[in-house]
């Protein structure tokens, strides 16, 4: 089996070439611009073809990879390399990530990794077709996972179309009082007045009334200390965090932390406190613990859950706990300036109604979390034993059909 395997160097199955300095950006238009900390922004020009795979070659991110369907544009502080021959990227990509490409690098005081050092770097590969094969069976699982992301984007991206539709713009209302269509089911509509009315956060639709976040969410405080913790408790960190998104899908375990902690269930809102101009707002996917850094905060009645996470998670609310925090170098907020957010608050029965909408979107993306997870951990078992040789494709197929 490891017979078919032969030696080489990454030179004999890899091109190597440094990224150049990168063109004029958008944040969303053109091709991807790769960083050595992933994609930075998009741009008209590309200097890399499809299937490259990005390599950081200086700080911090010495070593990160990263395979770019599509063709790319790769900065002067990456490395971009292209398969020779008849080699499959995406093989080599997954073979790049079992060799720790970090512990290569030269240098003490600014690690660095060149093209002469990866590509002397030893390896062992199979023949283009068997290659393909393995790339197929890694590749399966991938895309699964980013197709969860990907679901989990839209599904937000949702949620926050419809918040910011019926508590912000207050488009129902609006079309109402213009004697336009609502363009929601009959059912829906008869729940949004026909007009408004003046109140010192402004005009406001008529019969809603003004208040803040504390009326209608708290702030259960539940310290512990680590000695009190199970080791493979969920552990939620700022760094576990990602920037306004409020899908929290990556978690380590409580043991791995000696610090004070607090705890929070599924379901409940953490807002990282720390900075906050950060954005780190999401709701958690399971019971756990997080840091201390962070806020767990829930709606005092399970109805207001839609309102109060659509509040937690906008901008405008970002915007208010950060001018609020104290602190120059390391400005924190709290719950007591938190809960004084002042907004409009609907009618009962319109927090009911929304909560019914988002409630199952916010399921979905907790599913999508805990599916990735698992496909995540099928592929991490694989991808050593199929990369060596040790477990052959024909014997995956009954393993990745369960996963996927």
């Amino acid at each position: 089996m490891a017979g078919e395997w032969r030696p080489i160097t990454l030179g004999e199955v890899l091109s190597f070439a440094n990224g150049k300095a990168s063109p004029e950006r958008s944040a969303s238009l053109g091709s991807p611009v790769y960083g050595s900390n992933g994609i930075i922004g998009f741009a008209g020009d590309t200097n890399a073809p499809e299937n490259t795979i990005v390599i950081g070659r200086v700080g911090s991110y010495c070593g990160s990879l990263y395979l770019s369907r599509e063709k790319c544009w790769v900065t002067d502080n990456a490395i971009r390399a292209t398969a020779l021959d008849e080699n499959d990227a995406r093989f080599l990509f997954y073979l790049l990530s079992t060799l720790d490409l970090n512990r290569w690098r030269a240098g003490s005081g600014q690690p660095l990794l060149n093209q002469t050092i990866l590509s002397q770097i030893p390896a062992s590969v199979p023949l283009p077709d068997e290659q393909r094969a393995i790339a197929n069976i890694l590749g399966t699982l991938d895309d699964k996972i980013e197709l969860n992301r990907r679901l989990n984007e839209t599904v937000e991206a949702m949620a926050r179309a419809l918040f910011k539709s019926w508590f912000v713009d207050f488009d129902p209302v609006r079309a109402k009082a213009e004697g336009r269509d609502p363009g929601l089911p009959k059912h829906l509509a008869d729940l949004f007045p026909a007009s408004f009315e003046d109140s010192e956060l402004g005009e406001i639709p008529r019969g809603w009334k003004t208040g803040s976040l504390g009326e209608i969410a708290e702030n259960p405080r539940r310290g512990i200390q680590p000695s009190a913790v199970s080791p493979s408790t969920p552990y939620i960190g700022l760094e576990h965090m990602p920037r306004q998104s409020i899908a929290l899908s990556e978690w380590g375990e409580a043991g791995s932390v000696e610090s004070n902690k607090s705890e929070f269930k599924r379901g409940e809102i953490l807002f990282g406190k720390l900075r906050p101009y950060f954005h780190k707002v999401g709701v958690a996917p399971t019971d756990g613990v997080c840091s201390t850094d962070i806020l767990v905060a829930r709606p005092k009645e399970q109805h207001w859950f839609g309102f109060v996470l659509g509040h937690m998670s906008s901008a405008s609310f970002v915007g208010y706990t950060n001018a609020g925090s104290t602190g120059t170098k390391m400005p924190r907020t709290n719950w007591d300036e938190m809960s004084r957010y002042p907004l409009v608050l609907p009618m009962d029965d319109v927090a009911v109604r929304f909560n019914c909408l988002i409630g199952p979107l916010v399921d979905r993306i907790i599913i999508g979390i805990h599916e990735s997870k698992g496909l995540v951990a099928t592929r991490d078992k694989l991808l050593p034993k199929l990369i060596s040789g040790e477990l052959r494709v024909e014997n995956t197929a009954c393993i990745v059909g369960e996963s996927t």
